[in-house]
């Protein structure tokens, strides 16, 4: 039995909290590229431009075991090689992020609306991640889970590698409590506690996901705290983890999440600078039994959904 080989670190340090791309060289039975820069050149003119990535290699960009590669290096299936992606300039969030617990092995961030949780598409160093591992200086921080961009609230991070897939599998095997808050519209004939149990699909590059005929996929329970004149102040409480659940759940009763952009009706894009319409969203409550010692861990929330502000002659502004 062939005993795999262990992939290499990387010799290029994490930028704005960013890993280095990693390549590793494929199989070339029939002899297409002599040299390391014809087939870089190769697979990266279509993202990068061949220009570019011939700019990047008399740079030193290209980085392999031993140092920066040379263009004119023999081609060898194999090799790993890693650089750094130039990022597009991105609008600061102007929001910071919460720390509502830190130890050595688990990081509970609140994270604002407008940041997205990992890096993707056009959001990569304006992410939770990227910029907790450079605030916190934990360069191998990695999210156990994923919140929506347009989502407040509670994600967690794992400090540790070793410990990630322990922590993963509590979100995968549904052993988390996970308890929203919403704002939405208020209607007296929607009848509630309810249950909602749907087959909700979301496909690539389709902005809104659906509920179509078929086995249930997806489960939330709806509660109503309390309401005022037209709105509502609810609990939701997901059984399940589907793209936009809750935000599908809820514009399926007939109350769409207040400042939705994309339930019941998929608006036009705002400016990325737009920040003055935040989704009513917010993960509200973590609770599960940590999987490495066993204990009951039972994390809230600080921040608050703008649209019900707290009375303010009431003293206690706990959730009920």
């Amino acid at each position: 039995m062939t005993r795999r080989s262990r992939t290499p670190g990387s010799p290029l340090p994490q930028r704005d909290g960013i890993d280095p791309v990693r390549v590793r060289l494929p199989a070339d039975p029939e002899g297409v590229w002599g040299t390391v820069g014809e087939h870089l050149v190769a697979r990266f003119q279509g993202a990068i431009g061949a220009e570019r990535v011939g700019r990047m290699l008399r740079e030193g960009r290209f980085v392999g075991a031993e140092g920066p590669v040379d263009a004119e290096l023999p081609y060898r299936p194999g090799i790993y090689i890693w650089f750094h992606r130039d990022f597009a300039a991105e609008v600061p969030v102007p929001f910071g992020i919460g720390i509502v617990h830190r130890d050595e092995r688990i990081v509970i961030a609140d994270k604002p609306h407008f940041l997205a949780t990992t890096p993707r598409g056009r959001h990569i160093t304006e992410t939770a991640l990227a910029r907790l591992r450079r605030d916190l200086e934990l360069p191998a921080l990695q999210p156990a889970h994923r919140l929506d961009r347009l989502t407040a609230g509670l994600a967690l991070f794992v400090v540790r590698p070793e410990d990630r897939g322990a922590y993963q599998n509590l979100f995968g095997s549904r052993l988390v409590r996970k308890e929203y808050e919403a704002v939405a519209a208020y209607d007296e004939k929607v009848a509630l506690p309810v249950t909602v149990r749907s087959r909700i699909v979301k496909e690539r590059g389709v902005i809104a996901a659906h509920e179509e005929p078929g086995e249930p996929n997806a489960e939330s329970r709806i509660e109503l705290v309390e309401h005022r004149d037209a709105l509502g102040r609810y609990r939701l409480l997901p059984a399940t983890g589907r793209t936009h659940q809750l935000r599908v759940h809820m514009n399926g009763l007939g109350l769409p999440i207040l400042n939705d952009p994309v339930y019941p009706v998929v608006a036009e894009e705002p400016s990325p600078d737009d920040f003055t319409q935040p989704l009513q969203l917010l993960a509200k409550v973590l609770e599960f039994t940590d999987p490495v010692d066993g204990r009951t861990r039972r994390f809230e929330s600080g921040l608050r959904l703008e649209s019900w502000p707290v009375p303010v002659d009431d003293p206690d502004t706990s959730d009920q």
